[in-house]
């Protein structure tokens, strides 16, 4: 391949690059990125031929870009485009447009320079639209085909300014030797070497650009912006509630969250805990005048204390990737007493519920500390502390309500011979999961929907048993809420995180009890309501590695934060203790090893053959350069390689005393016309070991080393 074929070849794959990352974030319709592709593919045949456009049109074509920009974003406004995207598309279009037009237009060097920024502001549009996994693969992939065109642009420039001269550095011009060397180097060497020099950019800007990444200052990280609107028909998490409206919810598949939970593996049932309802109204929940009242905590540096506990072995600690909801609903673990983000405030109502402000077009990362400890068993039975007259409103009761639910409830106590608060909560549980069945399907309704849930129609989802369970109990004189949130989801193990979704919405019963001043869940729903879909199979797996992927993207990319800073500082500065901790330790078993009198003297001999190692390293390097300096011995090298390095440096000598060869002379005419017989002997050398492919013996290696160590005393 010719450098210029080279050249163009990446110049298109740089521009196919950015507008396919543009399409995969969403910026770009696929029909308009296939007519894209296809002119891109016919101004690839066009190059060089009389069917490209003129400069003059491609001019007019731009100028023409301007107003119709205007009428596309016009359109868009009219089409009810939404705010957070509105004018994308538009300016999307506007930059494929102009590509396509300098695409099929006889190009010069500004036109490739044009084309080189429209692909680039392409990624930028996208870096803006996405900030999936997808998007770092394409970025990468864009950078290496960047670096490549820019040099081989630069390369094609400089060449086409230069008249083609013959060198006569090694031999005569006449020589097979010299065409042959000349046509791989132009047709082949390049073309093979640029791509590795783009890697090694690559890798030299990524080794730079890390420390600074890692080390720059994070101010509101953890909020990650996204296009488009947040999950829409988000309902359930509000101040009032319909019986029936989380049904609706569960029939949607969306992503919800992501949470990763420290000790996940524990075993233990988790709940993700949202909003706590107290009055029942009849038809729906909603919260008291006393529950609604706020209370706005303290933040200390994005840290927000809700409550106490006993031990912080106790304590579960979860990092929630939270998606765009319509709701300012924090999520966590049943009984949270902590929560740690980037937010402008936190406030926690009367019934635990954690809220911050709504995050319509934001993802959030933030930290959750529960305890999820239970009170003993034998405590909770024994439990008959009256109770207080501030939990009167947890045992409200609709004027309404049908009396037969109330009989109900009294049956199933005695059915089970119940004795306590704690038995009464679990018999009522147990029956309504064996005795009802569960489905999506709104069935109940009426006048009482309730009455006819338990009477009736006996099926229902989560919301009709929970209210079920609660209202029986507050029949029994026990004060329960009704608390809407999210099952566990489904775990991925690749991940180490939960997938949790719309359809894992759900609802369940709190039961206080006063002795221990604890909320105790209860979950009267069938099995069949709280069964998690399990992915299997290679397609399955390939799903879990995908959205292990996008997690670890979310966490230590876009989401790296003050937080992550701070982790990955103490985490840095652990192993650095514990590196000194293990050198100290081996270190201090070599010296016990020896005598008590020669222990002292040891230390100070290892001490100074450590610097007289290090100070002969430095001596060598600055001698022989780093390239030299590194290799083990003189017996290891390449040749070739040697024999060059000899005669630049013989050049380099003879060049400060003002000798220089004439462009008619190869370079063993040259060193014979000198009065040098060093100069002669490495020239020789250098022709035997470069033309003839013979391996020089260490005493001549030493020979030309020593005959370049005179030249350069005397010089």
């Amino acid at each position: 391949m010719s450098l210029e074929t080279y050249f163009r070849a990446f110049s298109y794959a740089t521009i196919a690059v950015a507008t396919l990352a543009l399409v995969l974030a969403g910026g770009l319709h696929l029909v308009l990125a296939a007519a894209f592709f296809a002119i891109l593919l016919a101004a690839w045949g066009l190059e060089g031929s009389k069917w490209q456009l003129s400069e003059r049109f491609g001019l007019v074509a731009v100028l023409l870009s301007i107003p119709l920009f205007l009428l596309d974003w016009k359109y868009q406004k009219a089409v009810g485009e939404p705010v957070g995207r509105l004018g994308v598309a538009a300016l999307a279009h506007l930059i494929v447009f102009l590509a396509a037009v300098k695409l099929v237009q006889q190009k010069r060097d500004r036109d490739w320079v044009f084309l080189y920024l429209i692909s680039f502001f392409e990624m930028l549009l996208a870096a803006g639209l996405s900030f999936s996994p997808i998007f770092l693969i394409s970025l990468s992939v864009y950078m290496l085909c960047g670096l490549t065109t820019i040099v081989a642009f630069e390369i094609h420039k400089a060449k086409r300014g230069m008249a083609e001269t013959e060198t006569r550095l090694l031999v005569a011009p006449d020589s097979g030797i010299f065409k042959h060397a000349r046509r791989y180097s132009k047709r082949s060497a390049e073309a093979r070497r640029l791509p590795l020099v783009a890697v090694f950019l690559f890798v030299i800007i990524f080794i730079l650009a890390l420390p600074l990444f890692l080390l720059a200052p994070r101010t509101g990280a953890a909020m990650l912006s996204r296009s488009g609107s947040a999950l829409t028909n988000f309902i359930g998490f509000s101040e009032n509630v319909a019986l029936g409206a989380i049904g609706s919810l569960k029939r949607d598949s969306a992503i919800v969250m992501r949470v990763r939970v420290d000790d996940a593996s524990s075993g233990r049932e988790f709940r993700w805990r949202g909003v706590a309802l107290d009055e029942f109204t009849g038809h729906g929940w909603r919260k008291s005048p006393e529950a609604r009242r706020p209370v706005e905590l303290k933040n200390d540096r994005g840290f927000y204390q809700l409550g106490t506990t006993e031990s912080v072995h106790r304590l579960t600690t979860q990092t929630v990737f939270l998606e765009p909801i319509e709701s300012p609903a924090l999520f966590a673990a049943p009984r949270p007493v902590a929560i740690q983000g980037d937010f402008s405030f936190v406030r926690m109502d009367g019934e635990g519920s954690v809220q911050a402000r709504r995050r319509e077009f934001e993802r959030v990362v933030y930290k959750a500390l529960s305890d999820t400890t239970t009170p003993d068993v034998a405590l909770l039975r024994s439990d008959a502390t009256p109770y207080s007259a501030a939990f009167q409103r947890y045992l409200q009761l609709p004027p309404s309500l049908d009396a037969r639910v109330e009989a109900r409830a009294n049956a199933m106590i005695a059915n089970a011979h119940a004795r306590n608060r704690y038995d009464e909560a679990r018999a009522i549980e147990s029956q309504l999961q064996s005795d009802y069945g569960y489905s999506l399907d709104m069935k109940a309704g009426g006048p009482d929907p309730l009455a006819d849930f338990l009477l009736n129609v006996r099926v229902g989802h989560c919301e009709y048993f929970s209210t079920a369970m609660a209202v029986m109990l507050r029949t029994r004189g026990i004060a329960t809420r009704v608390v809407n949130g999210f099952l566990p989801g489904e775990y991925n193990e690749a991940a180490g995180a939960y997938t949790v979704r719309q359809s894992d919405a759900h609802s369940w019963v709190e039961v206080y009890f006063p002795e221990t001043n604890s909320w105790v869940t209860f979950d009267p729903t069938p099995a069949a309501g709280r069964s998690e879909p399990i992915r299997s199979g290679v397609v399955g797996q390939l799903e879990k590695y995908a959205e292990a992927l996008e997690l670890m993207w979310f966490q230590y990319v876009v989401g790296y934060d003050q937080q992550e800073q701070r982790t990955l500082a103490t985490w840095l500065q652990s192993q650095l203790v514990s590196s000194r901790y293990f050198v100290s330790r081996v270190f201090t078993r070599i010296v016990r090893m020896l005598p008590t009198d020669l222990r002292g003297i040891a230390s100070i001999g290892i001490t100074a053959a450590a610097a007289l190692i290090l100070f002969l390293w430095v001596r060598r390097i600055r001698r022989f350069g780093w390239r030299r300096a590194l290799r083990r011995s003189d017996r290891e090298q390449n040749f070739d390689e040697s024999m060059v390095v000899f005669y630049q440096r013989l050049t380099s000598l003879l060049a400060q005393r003002g000798i220089r060869r004439d462009v008619d002379l190869t370079p063993l005419e040259f060193a014979g016309s000198l009065d040098v017989p060093e100069a002669l002997t490495i020239t020789r050398a250098y022709n035997r070991v470069r033309f003839g492919r013979q391996r020089l013996s260490a005493e001549e290696i030493g020979e030309i080393d020593r005959a370049l160590m005179k030249l350069e005393a005397s010089a």
